[in-house]
């Protein structure tokens, strides 16, 4: 057995409250466990489970009692410091296009390969965690997974579903052959338009400073940048073992712009983005 890892990323949103889910497979040598971590606007949480709970189709995982898939999400955790129980479930999909790792999905040996499943989906239903109650009603979802051996020495990450659109991006170190660069995968839903920036189609981050990063392709030109972070600490996979700690902000200040042929298509600030800035240059 090699070292791997394989997770999905799942967040649902209201006006109020954030969750997010990350069930997960870990494998290190011959060690192979699994989890699933919460996080929310306020809290964060990881549960390790017993390797042989876990089990994934084309369309689900299943750790135990707990169940993520297309249809939605049903929790039954029980932990000394952890009580949830509930079922969330969701709208139609909104897939992109095409894969978000367009030919690098064709690479071989890549350290982690993202994908994005729904960009931007309905949810409904209820979850208790802790006796604290989380009601999504006329809520938005998003979807995406990770795979690989690690995750990235520095990147940055974010996503937003907004009035009109949602979107989100990845700048990360990508290590290949013996050389680094700087790999970008982004997409963006605005109108009933997608628009899709990536390291593969030209795209280049001409500036990262101050938790800002802009990014120009063509004749597009977008703006990120963290104001006021509310960062959770969660694991991440290191050569296929979870002891890395990373920082998520599940819901906090961002402000989000897109030019296209220097016109403003959108340009907002929300309290609704989500956020990991781990890139230290």
């Amino acid at each position: 057995m090699y070292n791997s890892f394989f997770g999905w990323y799942l967040k649902c949103q209201s006006d109020t409250q954030t969750l997010a889910v990350i069930p997960a497979v870990h494998n290190k040598g011959n060690k192979r466990t699994c989890s699933i971590q919460v996080i929310t606007d306020n809290d964060a949480w990881t549960v390790m489970f017993s390797a042989d709970l876990f089990r994934r189709t084309r369309r689900n995982i299943f750790i135990g009692e707990n169940q993520f898939g297309e249809k939605g999400i049903h929790l039954a955790i029980q932990t000394s410091q952890l009580t949830i129980r509930g079922k969330l479930d969701f709208g139609p999909l909104c897939p992109l296009k095409y894969d978000i790792m367009g030919p690098f999905a064709l690479v071989p040996f890549m350290e982690c390969r993202h994908s994005v499943r729904s960009m931007r989906h309905s949810v409904r239903g209820n979850v208790c965690i802790n006796g604290q109650k989380y009601s999504f009603r006329n809520a938005w979802g998003y979807w995406e997974g990770d795979q690989g051996r690690s995750f990235p020495k520095e990147y940055i990450w974010t996503q937003c579903c907004f009035q009109g659109g949602a979107l989100m991006l990845s700048v990360a170190d990508i290590p290949m052959a013996g050389i680094h660069f700087t790999g970008i995968i982004g997409a963006i839903l605005w109108l009933g338009k997608e628009y899709r920036i990536a390291t593969y189609l030209g795209a280049r981050v001409v500036r990262i400073q101050n938790k800002m990063v802009r990014i120009i392709q063509g004749n597009l030109e977008l703006d990120v940048r963290l104001l006021e972070a509310s960062e959770r600490p969660l694991k991440a996979p290191a050569k296929g073992d979870m002891v890395r700690t990373i920082h998520e902000s599940a819901s906090c200040r961002a402000f989000y712009r897109l030019r296209k042929e220097g016109c403003i298509l959108f340009a907002f600030e929300t309290d609704k983005a989500s956020f990991e800035f781990e890139y230290f240059s």
